[in-house]
């Protein structure tokens, strides 16, 4: 194969439209969150991510879990944590169980600020969607992404 395989070329422009229709996302979902609720994109994914932990076996995610879910490193999942914390959002506490544990809760003010939050962003991420599926080169990514959307919601009876 070489840099001009016709392959090679479909696959880097794949990979374009798909970091183009993320980036076109993710700039829509920013400016909503921050005019409406002064949350960042990660903010609100990390508030997203924690709100969905329980109490029972395995409820609580280890800070590399976490770091997984919003698509950042460790550190910088650390502190965006100690952002949120510093605003009351979220709180801190030792694991009861293992002492070297360290377990991040959304607090009451956090998990209003999402409740608030989570409509802005439905919103923002279907405007951009729709406004993406009229691009040609990303109608058939917003089509995959709209088609996981289905898969995952549940059937209405």
């Amino acid at each position: 194969m070489t840099a001009t395989d016709p392959a090679l070329t479909a696959l880097a422009s794949g990979w374009g439209a798909l970091s183009l229709l993320h980036g076109t996302i993710e700039t829509r979902i920013e400016r909503a969150l921050q005019a409406g609720h002064d949350l960042s994109v990660r903010e609100y994914s990390l508030l997203d991510v924690l709100s969905r932990q329980h109490d029972g076996e395995g409820g609580h995610l280890q800070m590399k879990q976490v770091a997984d879910a919003v698509v950042l490193s460790q550190s910088a999942t650390t502190r965006l944590v100690s952002r949120l914390e510093d605003r009351g959002l979220l709180s801190r506490y030792l694991c009861p169980t293992d002492r070297r544990g360290i377990y991040t809760d959304v607090t009451a003010s956090g998990l209003a600020l999402l409740d608030q939050a989570r409509p802005t962003n439905d919103a923002a991420l279907r405007e951009a969607l729709d406004e993406a599926a009229k691009n040609p080169e990303l109608a058939t990514l917003v089509d995959a992404v709209r088609a996981v959307e289905g898969a995952s919601t549940p059937a209405r009876r």
